[in-house]
């Protein structure tokens, strides 16, 4: 499977064929606009770099431009390198949509996650608090955080407070609930990271069960035809 570029709508729900209820989350994926390819024999590795989502050409650099212009594509938002496991059958230029995936597929989805600033550490690391009653006056304070004798430093990965947020992220093994084809649309079940409009890279799942006995048994063909 080639992944693909996309766009979080935002979160609806819809009922199955045994009328329950499903939480899904709908993503634009694509069209992208094949803008280089990539080669076993000439990079070491396959893969196809895809852009997605028109950009105003006077907000693009000079070089950038240029660079568009001469695959006689038009200027992208945004621009990924997606690898494949074999040559992809696409060329420069090629347009790639929500056709390549159906229902069923597992896929991972990528995204940054929403900005919250800066937090405390309860919200940040859901730590439990000090004691609410007696006068303690200690509630929502990080409290000790390291010891005087030994180590006599603070521990390296620490939880405290501090910005929380805003971080690349992959949820996995979310299943495709629906393909509208004709507007590109993806309903994968579940949250996906990101705000609404974000962008986002859709993949095929790389843990999934189902997906990793399929490339075993594809894997295994490959050696008896090479044999």
């Amino acid at each position: 499977m080639i992944g693909i570029l996309g766009k979080k709508i935002g979160m609806t729900n819809i009922f199955d064929d045994n009328g329950r209820f499903v939480p899904v989350t709908l993503i634009e994926a694509g069209p992208c606009a094949v803008l280089g390819k990539k080669t076993e024999e000439k990079s070491g590795y396959c893969a196809l770099l895809l852009g997605y989502s028109d950009k105003k050409a006077k907000r693009t650099t000079l070089p950038v431009r240029k660079w568009f212009e001469k695959l006689g594509v038009s200027p992208k938002k945004m621009v990924k390198e997606i690898r494949t496991a074999k040559e992809a059958p696409y060329e420069i230029g090629d347009i790639i949509d929500a056709g390549i995936f159906k229902e069923g597929d597992w896929v991972d989805v990528t995204g940054i996650t929403k900005g919250k600033g800066f937090q405390g550490g309860m919200k940040r690391w859901n730590w439990a608090g000090g004691v609410g009653s007696h006068g303690s006056m200690f509630h929502r304070a990080p409290g000790s955080i390291g010891a005087s004798s030994y180590p006599s430093r603070v521990w390296k990965g620490q939880h405290l407070p501090g910005h929380m947020g805003a971080k690349k992220t992959t949820a996995q093994n979310l299943k495709i609930v629906k393909v509208e084809k004709d507007k590109n649309i993806l309903m994968i079940k579940g949250a996906v990271p990101g705000h609404k409009g974000c962008f986002l890279l859709i993949n095929d799942a790389k843990k999934h069960p189902n997906v990793r006995e399929a490339k075993q048994e594809k894997k295994k063909e490959d050696e008896k035809s090479k044999a």
